[in-house]
């Protein structure tokens, strides 16, 4: 595994829509490992391979604080949205966008079909932080950042970030 560097907005590559991973294979996986050590190491919830400089269509979320306490760790290769209902303001933040917030109206409940790290297909429906989550990572794959779906964006004060 090995820590890469966060790609920050007025980087280009944060505006092309990621290719379709051809082949699950060690390339692949060795990426996925990397999107977990950097997104543990910048406290994030999710993180897609964008993000980290490569157009791949490949990202990984958590949320909570594990699964034993109803948190989600997933992996997604290829993943697309197959259902959406519902729809909720909240303020959303990013790791590519650092010292901003913004509020985001997403899908209270989205189903996302993928691939696992094994080349196999899978299903994962989320509600709430998990569904946003989905949105905000599945936006990254086709070049669309929050600040583009945001009714507003300002700086997060200090209060926010504790």
């Amino acid at each position: 595994m090995a820590l890469r560097k966060i790609v920050v907005e007025g980087d280009d590559v944060l505006r092309k829509k990621a290719k379709d991973v051809a082949e699950v294979n060690e390339r692949i996986q060795t990426l996925l490992d990397d999107l977990w050590e950097t997104l543990e190491e910048n406290n994030g919830v999710g993180l897609a391979a964008p993000q980290v400089g490569v157009l791949r269509r490949v990202a990984v979320i958590v949320t909570g604080a594990g699964e034993e306490e109803g948190g989600v760790k997933v992996e997604l290769i290829n993943p697309r949205i197959v259902e959406a209902e519902g729809a909720k303001e909240e303020d959303e933040a990013c790791l590519s966008i650092p010292g901003m917030v913004g509020t985001v109206t997403r899908p209270t409940r989205v189903k996302v079909e993928a691939l696992d790290r094994r080349g196999e297909p899978f299903t994962i429906e989320g509600e709430d932080l998990l569904a946003k989550a989905l949105c905000h990572e599945l936006d990254h794959l086709d070049g669309i950042l929050f600040v583009d779906r945001a009714s507003s964006v300002r700086p997060i004060e200090e209060e926010e970030t504790q």
